[in-house]
């Protein structure tokens, strides 16, 4: 067991990276997390969100989720989990009244909102991609003209850390790193606090190496357990409200990857029903039958979203009671897995079926796997050809290529590193649409109509 416990009263702080000694006039009551809230829903990349694949195609006839409203649901049922933990715990811990403590349902809120806003077009096939060109691909003999540091981030490359990236990073023409957001903010966001050389089992890891000292700086500050030596790659534990931000995120996906499976019509009702109502003992399996009979729901669409609500509310209370219950595992840093992991037999087991059906059923449908083909080939082909235009930039076609590219990505820089990242970090904030536009147009399968 970790010798050192973490505090809320430090974890909780209204900091802002970047402007540490500001104290900018206010012309409105907002709270500091609120104010990050808000920047992030009026900013430009979150935006992109609307044009990011989820799971499925993007819409045609028949509206599925897309990364936007993903998010945003994400971002309800965190703040749901935040104030119903911050009301449990206050009344366990009185000092924690009138503290920034009472705003957690707003911090995690927030990192709930940034959570995919690292990841690049099509989804996971889209971060293969990336990571593939330079561990199978044309990219491979790069490891000698790189650093090791660099040469780990860009093999693992990871929508996680780059959402870190996107909200610290000092890109051109910003006065600022990043979105100069909450200490507390940034923390919640980083799922997986390891650098790339010491990643999770899965690979996964929270910060690039350009962003290491930033996300140092960070914890340190909130007090979050360091788990590294000096000289080793940086780990730490995860800041508490990761579990909450994970959890909003396990919740939302896994139960409204079945509503909109059901809607295109690759689950039948009677199957969606079913799973759905597997969350529940058989007392509340009735009671829940009963109330769509009273509430005079005939649609199959519409008793799907009646229980689709009772699924998450049953998950959000469950997964504050785990918390709740593992308060000093959470913040000595020795909790193990995620919350969900942790709730009681019912709805676990019902979870686990539901997350085995989707990969049975849902993530290997054809039309999953048509974006996930289709997108990978995309993303490939803008790889290569941008990153070779970043290796060789006297090139004609070379220039060609550079003039395309976002002036807030240095990619004129001198220094190698630094283009190959500018590639990585335009391509990446790309959205679906647009990564495929410009793919058309480089492999000269579409001209522009003036």
């Amino acid at each position: 067991m970790q010798s050192i416990m973490m505090n809320w009263q430090q974890l909780i702080s209204n900091k802002r990276l970047g402007q540490e000694h500001k104290h900018p006039e206010r012309h409105d009551d907002r709270t500091e997390f609120k104010r990050d809230y808000d920047r992030l829903i009026f900013s430009a990349p979150f935006r992109r969100l609307q044009n990011k694949t989820q799971v499925f195609p993007l819409p045609g006839s028949v509206f599925v989720h897309n990364r936007l409203t993903h998010s945003l649901e994400v971002a309800s049922v965190g703040m749901s989990l935040g104030n119903d933990v911050a009301k449990q715990l206050i009344h366990r811990h009185p000092e924690l009244k009138d503290t920034l403590f009472a705003e957690i349902g707003q911090i995690v809120a927030t990192a709930c909102l940034a959570h995919d806003m690292g990841n690049p077009p099509f989804g996971h096939s889209g971060e293969k991609a990336i990571q593939t060109y330079f561990s199978e691909g044309p990219g491979r003999d790069l490891q000698r003209e790189v650093s090791h540091q660099f040469w780990d981030d860009i093999t693992h490359f990871e929508g996680n850390a780059n959402a870190f990236r996107l909200l610290t990073h000092q890109f051109k023409g910003r006065r600022t790193g990043g979105f100069v957001m909450t200490y507390s903010t940034l923390a919640s966001i980083v799922k997986y606090p390891f650098s790339s050389s010491a990643p999770s089992k899965k690979g996964k890891f929270g910060f690039f190496n350009e962003e290491r000292d930033i996300y140092r700086k960070v914890a340190d500050e909130l007090g979050i357990i360091c788990l590294s030596e000096p000289g080793e790659p940086l780990r730490y534990v995860r800041h508490p409200l990761v579990y909450l931000v994970e959890a909003a995120d396990d919740i939302c996906y896994e139960i409204m990857d079945l509503e909109d499976a059901h809607k295109l019509k690759i689950l039948s009702y009677e199957e969606t029903a079913q799973l759905m109502l597997s969350f529940f003992d058989e007392t509340h399996q009735k009671s829940i039958l009963q109330r769509i009979i009273d509430e005079g729901l005939t649609d199959d669409n519409e008793k799907v979203v009646y229980m689709r609500a009772c699924v998450i509310g049953k998950l959000e209370n469950e997964c504050v009671q785990v918390f709740v219950n593992h308060e000093e595992d959470i913040l000595n840093g020795t909790f193990k897995g995620s919350l969900i992991d942790s709730i009681s037999e019912t709805p676990y087991k019902a979870y686990r079926d539901c997350a085995a059906l989707s990969v049975e059923r849902i993530y290997k449908s054809r039309p999953v796997l048509d974006v996930e083909l289709s997108g990978y080939k995309i993303m490939e082909t803008l790889m290569t050809h941008f990153i070779e235009a970043a290796r060789h930039p006297d090139r004609f076609y070379s220039k060609q290529l550079i003039s395309r590219v976002s002036s807030q990505y240095d990619i004129d820089s001198p220094h190698l590193e630094t283009r190959l990242m500018a590639v990585i970090d335009y391509i990446s904030g790309m959205t679906d649409v647009y990564a495929l536009d410009v793919y058309q147009k480089i492999c000269g399968i579409a001209l522009p109509i003036v």
